[in-house]
């Protein structure tokens, strides 16, 4: 029914839908409790097709439309937070398939399309998050190589990943400090470079993330992304397309919270007859379907305006910070609707609610969003 969909991408939905529904739903629980996705899972996505699709096919992709990857974000929330390849085919890859050279292209596309290769990006600091142009991690060139010194923290597929997109600073003294930032991919067993363990959160516990750490780390200057000093403009290019991303799939989670919801109030009863039928639920719900509605048609908007090529940074924002709001408030709402069965774990929705807390946080936070819409708006 959305006009960007076509039946090759309904043919390509069911395929995925099927993939997921053998591979990654029977273990979801398996790798919560392991913090980590298996590398077998990403090998079977790789064989079949679903890793960076949209790739050229000239680096084994498969040369497919961003809509795609729409489908792809979408099926993925149906499954719940945490299942890791989002990040790698539509926030990491995109930097060496626009910006990088030849020989870097020829070098880790083929590998990321495959699933040989798993991807991170290493902006986050323990002192900078949403702040980018305050990072501390530096890269001095010495000959043929960069010297790399620093830390990152909060890193998704950082304690997986073979190669890593880090956010650092070549010249310290630029003026403004944004003009110093460049972007260096260091590869798994790089001298200098460690993981740390796994970090413990709240939800998406499925999802490994990890510190990195770089002492002296050994980096040729050949993994140096684009240009010296255009670090920060290719991230502000790409955040355009996460955070639209990251408003799919918001809106794609609050359907499923509110369809598993509204399939609960209709069979439990309270007083006598199901809670469906109180007007206090039913106003909640319709106040919910509602919400999403309304956010989904914006983000449908913004959908065919990304892939005509305009600019919507200002739009993109409000959809980001807006969705992924509405995903929590949905969340508490429909875990209250629960009752006590929404907060154990075997109940779908509790796991939806730890998980979802965090969309306001990553991809810039929701403040960040309201700081660049006031400033589009002259203030």
């Amino acid at each position: 029914m959305k006009p960007y969909f076509k039946e090759e991408h309904e043919i390509f939905r069911r395929s995925f839908r099927k993939f997921l529904e053998k591979e990654a739903m029977p273990y979801h629980e398996e790798w919560e409790q392991a913090k980590q996705v298996p590398r077998s899972f990403w090998q079977k996505a790789g064989e079949q097709g679903f890793l960076c699709p949209w790739v050229d096919e000239k680096y084994c992709g498969s040369g497919a439309d961003f809509v795609y990857s729409i489908v792809m974000v979408e099926e993925m929330d149906k499954v719940g937070g945490g299942v890791g390849i989002g990040l790698h085919n539509d926030i990491v890859i995109p930097y060496i398939a626009e910006f990088g050279s030849e020989e870097q292209k020829q070098r880790w596309l083929p590998k990321a399309v495959s699933g040989e290769m798993i991807s991170a990006i290493a902006m986050t600091e323990p002192g900078a998050g949403s702040d980018l142009a305050s990072i501390q991690t530096t890269a001095v060139k010495e000959g043929d190589h960069y010297v790399l010194n620093g830390q990152k923290t909060f890193i998704t597929n950082g304690y997986s990943a073979d190669f890593v997109i880090v956010v650092c600073l070549t010249n310290p003294d630029a003026q403004p400090r944004h003009k110093g930032v460049s972007l260096l991919v260091v590869e798994e067993g790089t001298p200098g470079f460690k993981k740390g363990k796994k970090l413990r959160k709240i939800g998406q516990h499925a999802n490994d993330t990890s510190e990195l750490i770089f002492e002296d780390a050994i980096v040729p200057k050949e993994n140096l992304i684009g240009e010296e000093g255009m670090g920060f403009y290719y991230l502000m290019n790409k955040l355009q397309r996460e955070r639209l991303m990251l408003a799919v799939g918001s809106i794609t989670g609050s359907k499923r919270m509110l369809e598993i919801t509204v399939d609960y109030v209709k069979q439990r009863t309270a007083f006598g007859k199901p809670i469906s039928k109180f007007q206090n639920t039913q106003f909640k719900l319709a106040e919910l379907a509602t919400n999403i509605k309304i956010g989904e048609t914006f983000v449908d908007k913004m959908i065919v305006d990304h892939m005509e090529g305009k600019d919507i940074v200002n739009e993109v924002s409000m959809a980001k910070w807006w969705m992924t709001d509405l995903s929590k408030r949905v969340a508490a709402e429909c875990m209250q609707l629960h009752g006590g069965y929404g907060y154990m774990e075997e109940y779908e929705i509790a796991r939806r609610y730890r998980d979802v807390a965090v969309a306001s946080i990553y991809g810039g936070t929701n403040e960040v969003m309201k700081v660049i819409i006031a400033k589009n708006m002259g203030l």
